[in-house]
């Protein structure tokens, strides 16, 4: 039997010895989820920056928006298919075909975008969220008028850069500490829950 692979390159700390504010959102997240993502036991590393990535994550994706959570969800995915992010495509692929209730969804939209199954706004959306991850040097008032046209108000596009860039952050860490997604993830929202 082989052994388990690591889940980062760098060393992962015991639960039990992280300060008590990291131990206690680790496991709330643990008791809402039923497992631990390893983003969480990954950044636990190094606290300070754990902290801070995870205030600004709270800040940009908890907070009431003109994006929906499934849309937030679309623009992690699209952009960590972009940027090559095996973790951030499986583990946030899995929160997307959960909040849309669809299965499909996560996969077109880490492959092949420009072909995913949204709406003409949804497509907006996407689009300037690729921008923003490959090209943002271009970006111009006419970008800013396309999805103004489809309903963005000025905090949604804000929204829709804030989470590009800041999974631009995320996609590179975890390229870097070759972060394993868990396998829990691959399967979530692809077949129905079993009613026990």
């Amino acid at each position: 039997m082989t052994a388990p692979k690591p889940i980062s390159r760098w060393p992962v700390p015991d639960l039990n010895a992280l300060p008590e504010d990291l131990r206690e959102k680790i496991l709330a997240v643990q008791e809402k989820a039923g497992f631990v993502p390893n983003i969480f036991l990954a950044l636990a590393h190094r606290p300070d920056e754990f902290r801070a990535f995870f205030a600004y994550h709270d800040a940009l994706l908890l907070r009431d928006s003109g994006l929906s959570k499934g849309e937030k969800e679309m623009i992690i995915v699209a952009t960590s298919g972009v940027n090559r992010c095996l973790y951030c495509v499986v583990a946030h692929g899995a929160i997307l075909r959960i909040y849309e209730k669809n299965p499909l969804i996560a996969d077109q939209l880490a492959t092949n975008p420009a072909k995913a199954d949204l709406t003409p706004r949804q497509h907006a959306m996407i689009d300037f969220a690729l921008k923003v991850c490959s090209d943002a040097q271009n970006i111009g008032d006419t970008d800013i008028a396309a999805l103004r046209s489809h309903g963005f108000s000025d905090d949604d596009i804000w929204d829709i850069g804030g989470i590009t860039a800041l999974f631009g952050l995320s996609n590179r860490m975890a390229n870097l500490m070759s972060l394993r997604p868990n396998e829990e993830f691959y399967l979530l929202g692809r077949v129905p829950k079993s009613k026990g």
